[in-house]
Protein backbone atom coordinates (compact mmCIF):
# COMPACT_ATOMS: atom_id res chain seq x y z
CA UNK A 1 0.00 0.00 0.00
CA UNK A 2 1.54 3.43 -0.89
CA UNK A 3 0.43 6.28 0.94
CA UNK A 4 -3.08 6.58 -1.06
CA UNK A 5 -3.61 2.96 -2.65
CA UNK A 6 -2.14 -0.51 -3.03
CA UNK A 7 0.77 -1.03 -5.06
CA UNK A 8 2.10 -3.51 -7.94
CA UNK A 9 3.98 -6.24 -6.95
CA UNK A 10 5.01 -9.67 -7.57
CA UNK A 11 1.34 -10.87 -7.43
CA UNK A 12 0.29 -8.72 -10.19
CA UNK A 13 2.50 -10.99 -12.37
CA UNK A 14 0.23 -11.33 -15.48
CA UNK A 15 2.22 -14.51 -16.78
CA UNK A 16 2.16 -15.98 -13.69
CA UNK A 17 -0.28 -19.14 -13.22
CA UNK A 18 -1.77 -21.37 -10.62
CA UNK A 19 -1.18 -25.37 -10.10
CA UNK A 20 -5.41 -25.33 -9.57
CA UNK A 21 -6.30 -26.91 -13.20
CA UNK A 22 -9.35 -24.32 -12.90
CA UNK A 23 -8.04 -20.81 -12.02
CA UNK A 24 -7.02 -20.75 -15.92
CA UNK A 25 -6.95 -17.47 -17.79
CA UNK A 26 -10.69 -17.70 -18.87
CA UNK A 27 -11.59 -17.90 -14.49
CA UNK A 28 -12.96 -14.89 -12.94
CA UNK A 29 -10.71 -16.12 -10.02
CA UNK A 30 -7.02 -17.12 -11.26
CA UNK A 31 -3.62 -16.32 -9.00
CA UNK A 32 -4.19 -12.70 -9.51
CA UNK A 33 -7.40 -11.94 -7.60
CA UNK A 34 -6.98 -14.15 -4.67
CA UNK A 35 -10.85 -12.67 -3.21
CA UNK A 36 -11.77 -13.91 0.44
CA UNK A 37 -15.10 -15.21 1.38
CA UNK A 38 -17.01 -17.10 4.11
CA UNK A 39 -18.35 -20.57 3.40
CA UNK A 40 -20.22 -23.84 5.52
CA UNK A 41 -19.79 -27.20 4.71
CA UNK A 42 -16.22 -27.82 5.34
CA UNK A 43 -15.75 -29.51 8.26
CA UNK A 44 -16.77 -27.54 11.83
CA UNK A 45 -18.39 -24.19 12.20
CA UNK A 46 -18.70 -21.53 8.66
CA UNK A 47 -14.88 -20.04 8.19
CA UNK A 48 -13.39 -18.02 5.83
CA UNK A 49 -11.93 -19.21 2.32
CA UNK A 50 -9.98 -17.78 -0.51
CA UNK A 51 -11.26 -18.56 -3.60
CA UNK A 52 -8.68 -20.04 -6.64
CA UNK A 53 -10.43 -20.83 -9.68
CA UNK A 54 -13.43 -23.15 -8.76
CA UNK A 55 -11.97 -24.26 -5.70
CA UNK A 56 -11.51 -22.64 -2.19
CA UNK A 57 -8.76 -22.91 0.07
CA UNK A 58 -9.44 -22.95 4.06
CA UNK A 59 -7.63 -20.56 5.64
CA UNK A 60 -8.61 -21.84 8.91
CA UNK A 61 -6.82 -25.16 8.03
CA UNK A 62 -3.76 -23.18 6.65
CA UNK A 63 -3.85 -21.07 9.79
CA UNK A 64 -3.07 -24.32 12.09
CA UNK A 65 -0.79 -26.11 9.49
CA UNK A 66 2.50 -23.83 9.76
CA UNK A 67 2.72 -23.08 6.23
CA UNK A 68 2.44 -19.23 7.05
CA UNK A 69 4.59 -16.77 9.37
CA UNK A 70 4.22 -13.63 11.04
CA UNK A 71 1.56 -11.01 9.04
CA UNK A 72 0.44 -13.38 7.21
CA UNK A 73 -0.25 -15.91 10.17
CA UNK A 74 -2.04 -13.59 11.88
CA UNK A 75 -4.60 -12.49 8.56
CA UNK A 76 -5.37 -16.15 7.94
CA UNK A 77 -6.28 -16.45 12.11
CA UNK A 78 -8.81 -13.68 11.95
CA UNK A 79 -10.21 -14.89 8.61
CA UNK A 80 -10.98 -18.41 10.10
CA UNK A 81 -14.14 -17.54 11.85
CA UNK A 82 -17.75 -16.98 10.32
CA UNK A 83 -17.35 -13.58 8.97
CA UNK A 84 -14.17 -11.34 7.80
CA UNK A 85 -14.87 -8.91 10.46
CA UNK A 86 -11.61 -9.43 12.05
CA UNK A 87 -9.77 -9.74 9.12
CA UNK A 88 -11.13 -6.55 7.73
CA UNK A 89 -10.11 -4.69 10.72
CA UNK A 90 -6.39 -5.78 10.27
CA UNK A 91 -5.85 -3.39 7.25
CA UNK A 92 -3.97 -3.37 4.31
CA UNK A 93 -0.52 -4.83 5.87
CA UNK A 94 -1.74 -8.03 6.72
CA UNK A 95 -3.56 -8.47 3.98
CA UNK A 96 -0.84 -8.04 1.73
CA UNK A 97 1.01 -10.46 3.38
CA UNK A 98 -1.54 -12.81 3.50
CA UNK A 99 -1.93 -12.55 -0.11
CA UNK A 100 1.95 -12.64 -0.94
CA UNK A 101 2.06 -15.72 0.72
CA UNK A 102 -1.15 -17.37 -0.40
CA UNK A 103 0.45 -16.21 -3.90
CA UNK A 104 3.50 -18.40 -3.34
CA UNK A 105 1.77 -21.46 -2.07
CA UNK A 106 -0.51 -21.47 -5.04
CA UNK A 107 1.86 -20.71 -8.01
CA UNK A 108 3.00 -23.18 -10.31
CA UNK A 109 6.00 -25.17 -8.99
CA UNK A 110 4.85 -24.42 -5.64
CA UNK A 111 7.23 -26.56 -2.99
CA UNK A 112 4.03 -26.93 -0.49
CA UNK A 113 1.42 -27.98 -3.29
CA UNK A 114 0.60 -31.18 -2.18
CA UNK A 115 0.32 -30.21 1.69
CA UNK A 116 -1.57 -26.84 0.32
CA UNK A 117 -3.97 -28.90 -1.54
CA UNK A 118 -5.38 -30.86 0.95
CA UNK A 119 -7.20 -27.73 2.30
CA UNK A 120 -8.87 -27.15 -0.79
CA UNK A 121 -12.45 -28.02 -1.28
CA UNK A 122 -14.84 -27.82 -4.72
CA UNK A 123 -16.88 -24.73 -4.74
CA UNK A 124 -19.65 -27.10 -5.62
CA UNK A 125 -19.55 -28.63 -2.02
CA UNK A 126 -19.74 -25.68 -0.09
CA UNK A 127 -22.18 -23.41 1.06
CA UNK A 128 -21.66 -19.53 0.58
CA UNK A 129 -22.45 -17.31 3.04
CA UNK A 130 -22.12 -13.59 3.12
CA UNK A 131 -18.70 -12.05 3.95
CA UNK A 132 -19.06 -10.27 6.73
CA UNK A 133 -21.44 -9.32 9.61
CA UNK A 134 -22.75 -5.69 8.12
CA UNK A 135 -23.19 -2.94 10.94
CA UNK A 136 -24.02 -0.21 8.47
CA UNK A 137 -25.03 0.13 5.39
CA UNK A 138 -24.82 3.08 3.20
CA UNK A 139 -25.86 3.64 -0.60
CA UNK A 140 -24.34 6.62 -2.83
CA UNK A 141 -25.61 8.25 -6.16
CA UNK A 142 -21.92 8.36 -7.88
CA UNK A 143 -23.09 7.48 -11.65
CA UNK A 144 -24.33 10.79 -12.95
CA UNK A 145 -25.32 9.69 -16.27
CA UNK A 146 -28.20 7.42 -13.90
CA UNK A 147 -28.83 10.54 -11.93
CA UNK A 148 -29.02 12.37 -15.07
CA UNK A 149 -31.31 9.88 -17.19
CA UNK A 150 -33.18 9.70 -13.62
CA UNK A 151 -33.81 13.12 -13.44
CA UNK A 152 -34.75 13.75 -16.77
CA UNK A 153 -38.03 11.80 -16.56
CA UNK A 154 -39.18 14.31 -14.19
CA UNK A 155 -36.94 17.65 -14.91
CA UNK A 156 -36.40 17.04 -18.76
CA UNK A 157 -34.61 20.81 -18.63
CA UNK A 158 -32.68 20.16 -15.54
CA UNK A 159 -31.86 16.67 -14.43
CA UNK A 160 -29.38 17.25 -12.61
CA UNK A 161 -29.68 19.17 -9.19
CA UNK A 162 -27.28 22.00 -8.45
CA UNK A 163 -25.26 19.79 -5.37
CA UNK A 164 -24.71 16.93 -7.71
CA UNK A 165 -21.07 18.21 -9.29
CA UNK A 166 -20.34 19.46 -5.55
CA UNK A 167 -21.12 16.79 -2.75
CA UNK A 168 -21.26 12.60 -3.17
CA UNK A 169 -24.85 12.31 -2.33
CA UNK A 170 -25.92 9.16 -0.51
CA UNK A 171 -28.51 7.77 2.12
CA UNK A 172 -28.46 5.37 4.89
CA UNK A 173 -29.75 1.96 3.72
CA UNK A 174 -31.71 -1.12 6.03
CA UNK A 175 -28.24 -3.47 6.87
CA UNK A 176 -30.63 -6.13 8.11
CA UNK A 177 -32.24 -6.80 4.87
CA UNK A 178 -28.15 -7.49 3.16
CA UNK A 179 -28.57 -11.04 1.06
CA UNK A 180 -25.84 -12.92 -0.18
CA UNK A 181 -26.21 -13.77 -4.11
CA UNK A 182 -28.79 -16.70 -4.43
CA UNK A 183 -31.33 -15.70 -1.65
CA UNK A 184 -34.63 -15.44 -3.67
CA UNK A 185 -35.96 -11.27 -3.19
CA UNK A 186 -39.60 -11.02 -2.29
CA UNK A 187 -41.91 -8.56 -4.10
CA UNK A 188 -42.47 -5.81 -1.23
CA UNK A 189 -45.74 -4.44 -0.44
CA UNK A 190 -45.99 -0.40 -0.41
CA UNK A 191 -47.99 2.54 -0.65
CA UNK A 192 -49.08 3.23 -4.23
CA UNK A 193 -50.91 5.95 -5.51
CA UNK A 194 -52.06 6.96 -9.30
CA UNK A 195 -52.11 10.63 -10.01
CA UNK A 196 -55.95 10.42 -10.40
CA UNK A 197 -56.44 8.38 -6.96
CA UNK A 198 -57.93 10.85 -3.78
CA UNK A 199 -56.18 8.28 -1.60
CA UNK A 200 -52.85 5.49 -1.89
CA UNK A 201 -53.61 1.97 -1.31
CA UNK A 202 -51.44 -0.63 0.43
CA UNK A 203 -49.91 -3.29 -2.55
CA UNK A 204 -47.63 -5.27 -3.88
CA UNK A 205 -44.65 -3.36 -5.89
CA UNK A 206 -46.31 -3.30 -9.65
CA UNK A 207 -42.09 -1.35 -10.32
CA UNK A 208 -39.80 -3.45 -9.31
CA UNK A 209 -36.75 -2.81 -10.52
CA UNK A 210 -32.85 -3.47 -10.34
CA UNK A 211 -29.70 -1.51 -10.03
CA UNK A 212 -26.35 -2.65 -11.53
CA UNK A 213 -23.84 -1.03 -8.38
CA UNK A 214 -20.77 -2.01 -7.15
CA UNK A 215 -20.48 -2.53 -2.89
CA UNK A 216 -17.41 -1.25 -0.80
CA UNK A 217 -16.68 -3.33 2.55
CA UNK A 218 -15.02 -0.99 5.38
CA UNK A 219 -12.23 -2.13 6.95
CA UNK A 220 -10.51 -0.69 9.64
CA UNK A 221 -13.07 2.34 11.15
CA UNK A 222 -12.64 5.39 12.30
CA UNK A 223 -12.97 7.21 15.76
CA UNK A 224 -16.05 8.87 16.47
CA UNK A 225 -15.45 12.72 15.43
CA UNK A 226 -12.12 12.38 13.23
CA UNK A 227 -12.79 12.21 9.65
CA UNK A 228 -10.58 10.30 7.25
CA UNK A 229 -8.71 12.52 4.56
CA UNK A 230 -8.64 11.41 1.09
CA UNK A 231 -5.36 10.09 0.71
CA UNK A 232 -5.82 8.10 3.83
CA UNK A 233 -9.15 6.63 2.60
CA UNK A 234 -8.08 3.88 0.82
CA UNK A 235 -6.38 2.42 3.81
CA UNK A 236 -9.95 2.01 5.14
CA UNK A 237 -11.09 -0.43 2.49
CA UNK A 238 -11.27 -4.13 2.86
CA UNK A 239 -12.40 -4.71 -0.72
CA UNK A 240 -15.02 -5.08 -3.34
CA UNK A 241 -18.10 -6.49 -4.36
CA UNK A 242 -21.44 -6.70 -6.75
CA UNK A 243 -24.58 -5.33 -5.53
CA UNK A 244 -27.87 -5.35 -6.01
CA UNK A 245 -29.98 -2.39 -4.07
CA UNK A 246 -33.53 -3.32 -5.80
CA UNK A 247 -36.05 -0.87 -5.96
CA UNK A 248 -39.87 -0.41 -5.92
CA UNK A 249 -40.28 2.37 -8.61
CA UNK A 250 -44.21 3.25 -7.62
CA UNK A 251 -43.66 3.20 -3.66
CA UNK A 252 -39.90 5.48 -4.16
CA UNK A 253 -42.35 7.75 -6.28
CA UNK A 254 -45.07 8.53 -3.26
CA UNK A 255 -43.05 8.07 -0.31
CA UNK A 256 -39.28 9.75 -1.29
CA UNK A 257 -40.49 13.57 -0.26
CA UNK A 258 -38.94 15.09 1.47
CA UNK A 259 -37.13 12.68 3.14
CA UNK A 260 -35.63 10.00 0.34
CA UNK A 261 -35.56 6.33 0.16
CA UNK A 262 -37.58 4.40 2.87
CA UNK A 263 -39.97 0.82 2.14
CA UNK A 264 -38.85 1.26 -1.38
CA UNK A 265 -35.28 0.13 -0.81
CA UNK A 266 -35.19 -1.64 2.55
CA UNK A 267 -36.93 -4.59 1.86
CA UNK A 268 -34.16 -5.86 -0.17
CA UNK A 269 -29.51 -5.45 -1.19
CA UNK A 270 -28.05 -8.15 -2.83
CA UNK A 271 -24.08 -8.52 -3.00
CA UNK A 272 -21.96 -10.99 -4.74
CA UNK A 273 -19.94 -12.82 -1.71
CA UNK A 274 -16.28 -12.93 -2.69
CA UNK A 275 -14.37 -10.16 -1.56
CA UNK A 276 -12.43 -8.69 -4.45
CA UNK A 277 -9.01 -6.94 -2.74
CA UNK A 278 -8.01 -3.46 -3.32
CA UNK A 279 -4.60 -4.94 -4.46
CA UNK A 280 -6.33 -7.44 -6.62
CA UNK A 281 -7.64 -4.04 -8.18
CA UNK A 282 -4.20 -2.32 -8.39
CA UNK A 283 -3.80 -2.62 -12.03
CA UNK A 284 -7.15 -1.29 -13.17
CA UNK A 285 -6.57 1.88 -11.01
CA UNK A 286 -7.97 4.95 -13.71
CA UNK A 287 -8.02 8.57 -13.29
CA UNK A 288 -11.49 10.27 -11.98
CA UNK A 289 -12.96 11.40 -15.15
CA UNK A 290 -14.10 15.13 -14.49
CA UNK A 291 -15.29 16.66 -17.55
CA UNK A 292 -13.77 19.91 -18.52
CA UNK A 293 -15.71 23.08 -16.92
CA UNK A 294 -16.70 21.42 -14.18
CA UNK A 295 -16.21 22.74 -10.87
CA UNK A 296 -13.17 21.82 -8.97
CA UNK A 297 -14.38 19.52 -5.65
CA UNK A 298 -13.67 21.39 -2.62
CA UNK A 299 -10.14 20.88 -0.62
CA UNK A 300 -10.90 17.83 1.59
CA UNK A 301 -12.31 15.70 -1.42
CA UNK A 302 -9.43 16.58 -3.80
CA UNK A 303 -5.92 15.65 -4.27
CA UNK A 304 -3.28 14.71 -7.33
CA UNK A 305 -3.39 10.91 -6.23
CA UNK A 306 -7.41 10.74 -6.38
CA UNK A 307 -7.29 12.89 -9.56
CA UNK A 308 -4.64 10.45 -11.49
CA UNK A 309 -5.60 6.55 -9.79
CA UNK A 310 -8.46 7.34 -7.86
CA UNK A 311 -10.76 5.84 -10.59
CA UNK A 312 -11.60 2.22 -11.10
CA UNK A 313 -11.86 0.25 -14.67
CA UNK A 314 -14.21 -2.79 -14.13
CA UNK A 315 -16.65 -3.75 -16.79
CA UNK A 316 -20.43 -4.64 -15.82
CA UNK A 317 -23.29 -6.07 -16.81
CA UNK A 318 -26.77 -7.07 -15.70
CA UNK A 319 -28.38 -9.98 -17.50
CA UNK A 320 -32.19 -11.48 -17.23
CA UNK A 321 -33.68 -14.93 -16.95
CA UNK A 322 -37.60 -15.28 -17.29
CA UNK A 323 -39.45 -18.38 -15.73
CA UNK A 324 -40.06 -19.00 -19.16
CA UNK A 325 -37.03 -18.64 -20.67
CA UNK A 326 -35.42 -21.37 -17.96
CA UNK A 327 -38.18 -23.29 -18.79
CA UNK A 328 -37.29 -23.32 -22.02
CA UNK A 329 -33.17 -23.71 -21.33
CA UNK A 330 -32.70 -19.96 -22.89
CA UNK A 331 -29.57 -18.96 -21.90
CA UNK A 332 -29.74 -15.25 -19.14
CA UNK A 333 -29.81 -12.00 -22.15
CA UNK A 334 -27.55 -9.00 -21.13
CA UNK A 335 -29.59 -6.13 -20.99
CA UNK A 336 -26.90 -3.56 -19.46
CA UNK A 337 -23.42 -3.01 -19.91
CA UNK A 338 -21.72 -0.23 -18.55
CA UNK A 339 -18.42 0.92 -16.74
CA UNK A 340 -17.21 1.55 -12.82
CA UNK A 341 -15.21 4.40 -15.17
CA UNK A 342 -18.71 6.36 -14.95
CA UNK A 343 -18.40 7.11 -11.33
CA UNK A 344 -18.30 10.79 -10.92
CA UNK A 345 -17.03 10.62 -7.42
CA UNK A 346 -14.48 7.97 -6.42
CA UNK A 347 -14.71 5.61 -3.93
CA UNK A 348 -12.08 7.45 -1.80
CA UNK A 349 -14.11 10.37 -2.34
CA UNK A 350 -17.18 8.60 -1.33
CA UNK A 351 -15.40 7.62 2.11
CA UNK A 352 -14.01 10.98 2.97
CA UNK A 353 -17.34 12.78 2.58
CA UNK A 354 -19.17 10.35 4.57
CA UNK A 355 -16.94 11.12 7.27
CA UNK A 356 -16.19 14.79 7.19
CA UNK A 357 -18.91 15.47 9.88
CA UNK A 358 -17.01 12.80 12.16
CA UNK A 359 -19.36 9.81 11.32
CA UNK A 360 -17.50 6.72 12.14
CA UNK A 361 -17.38 3.91 9.96
CA UNK A 362 -16.54 0.06 11.28
CA UNK A 363 -14.96 -3.10 10.08
CA UNK A 364 -17.85 -4.71 7.74
CA UNK A 365 -19.84 -1.69 7.08
CA UNK A 366 -21.28 -2.03 3.29
CA UNK A 367 -21.40 1.35 0.77
CA UNK A 368 -22.65 0.89 -2.49
CA UNK A 369 -21.94 3.21 -5.28
CA UNK A 370 -25.52 3.68 -6.30
CA UNK A 371 -26.51 2.70 -10.59
CA UNK A 372 -23.48 2.74 -12.77
CA UNK A 373 -25.17 3.55 -15.29
CA UNK A 374 -23.12 4.70 -18.85
CA UNK A 375 -24.03 7.25 -21.68
CA UNK A 376 -24.82 5.36 -24.17
CA UNK A 377 -28.39 3.04 -25.04
CA UNK A 378 -27.96 -0.09 -23.49
CA UNK A 379 -25.52 0.84 -20.84
CA UNK A 380 -28.33 1.91 -18.66
CA UNK A 381 -28.02 0.34 -15.40
CA UNK A 382 -31.54 0.24 -14.20
CA UNK A 383 -35.11 -0.79 -16.02
CA UNK A 384 -36.24 2.36 -15.02
CA UNK A 385 -33.88 3.84 -17.56
CA UNK A 386 -34.00 1.18 -19.80
CA UNK A 387 -37.76 1.66 -20.52
CA UNK A 388 -37.78 5.46 -20.15
CA UNK A 389 -39.65 5.15 -16.60
CA UNK A 390 -41.84 2.24 -18.14
CA UNK A 391 -43.27 3.55 -21.63
CA UNK A 392 -40.71 2.27 -23.25
CA UNK A 393 -41.10 -2.15 -22.86
CA UNK A 394 -37.91 -3.82 -23.95
CA UNK A 395 -38.34 -7.09 -26.05
CA UNK A 396 -36.25 -10.18 -25.13
CA UNK A 397 -35.07 -12.80 -27.62
CA UNK A 398 -38.13 -14.76 -26.99
CA UNK A 399 -40.49 -12.34 -27.85
CA UNK A 400 -41.51 -11.59 -23.94
CA UNK A 401 -41.42 -7.74 -22.90
CA UNK A 402 -40.53 -6.46 -20.01
CA UNK A 403 -40.49 -2.67 -18.41
CA UNK A 404 -39.89 -3.93 -14.32
CA UNK A 405 -39.40 -7.40 -13.17
CA UNK A 406 -41.69 -9.84 -13.21
CA UNK A 407 -42.26 -12.62 -10.18
CA UNK A 408 -39.50 -15.68 -11.63
CA UNK A 409 -37.56 -13.12 -13.14
CA UNK A 410 -33.93 -13.53 -12.43
CA UNK A 411 -31.31 -10.76 -12.30
CA UNK A 412 -27.78 -11.59 -12.46
CA UNK A 413 -25.10 -9.00 -12.01
CA UNK A 414 -21.22 -9.93 -13.63
CA UNK A 415 -18.16 -7.80 -13.56
CA UNK A 416 -14.47 -8.06 -14.89
CA UNK A 417 -11.40 -6.17 -15.06
CA UNK A 418 -9.55 -6.02 -17.99
CA UNK A 419 -6.57 -3.84 -18.80
CA UNK A 420 -3.22 -4.21 -21.32
CA UNK A 421 -0.46 -5.97 -19.30
CA UNK A 422 -2.27 -7.05 -16.46
CA UNK A 423 -4.59 -10.79 -16.15
CA UNK A 424 -7.91 -10.46 -16.27
CA UNK A 425 -9.99 -11.22 -12.80
CA UNK A 426 -13.86 -11.09 -12.15
CA UNK A 427 -16.02 -11.03 -9.43
CA UNK A 428 -18.30 -13.85 -9.65
CA UNK A 429 -21.95 -13.52 -9.81
CA UNK A 430 -25.03 -11.56 -7.57
CA UNK A 431 -27.85 -13.14 -8.54
CA UNK A 432 -31.28 -13.41 -6.97
CA UNK A 433 -34.63 -14.61 -8.46
CA UNK A 434 -38.12 -12.20 -7.70
CA UNK A 435 -40.09 -14.37 -5.80
CA UNK A 436 -44.48 -13.31 -5.06
CA UNK A 437 -45.05 -10.66 -2.39
CA UNK A 438 -45.90 -12.32 1.13
CA UNK A 439 -50.04 -13.19 1.71
CA UNK A 440 -50.91 -14.38 4.96
CA UNK A 441 -51.62 -18.39 5.30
Amino acid sequence: MTEAGPALDFTHEPGARSWVASAGANSDFPLQNLPFGVVAGIAGEPHGVVRIGDEVLDLRGLAESGLLTDAAQAAAEAAAHGTLNALFALGAGPRVALRGALHSLLVEGAESRRSVATFLTPLSDVDVLLPARIGDYTDFYVGIHHARNVGALFRPQDPLLPNYKWVPIGYHGRASSVRVSGTPVTRPHGQLKSGDAPAPVLAPTRRLDFELELGVWIGPGNRLGAPVTLDDAESHVAGYCLLNDWSARDVQAWEYQPLGPFLAKSFGTTVSPWVITPEALAPYRIPVDRPAGDPTPLPYLDSPWNRSSGGLDIDLQALITTAQMRRNGDPPHMISRSSSRHMYWSVAQMLTHHTSNGCDLQPGDLLGTGTLSGPDAGSEGSLMELSHGGDEPITLPNGETRTFLEDGDEVMLTARACRGGAATIGFGECVAVVQPAFTDP
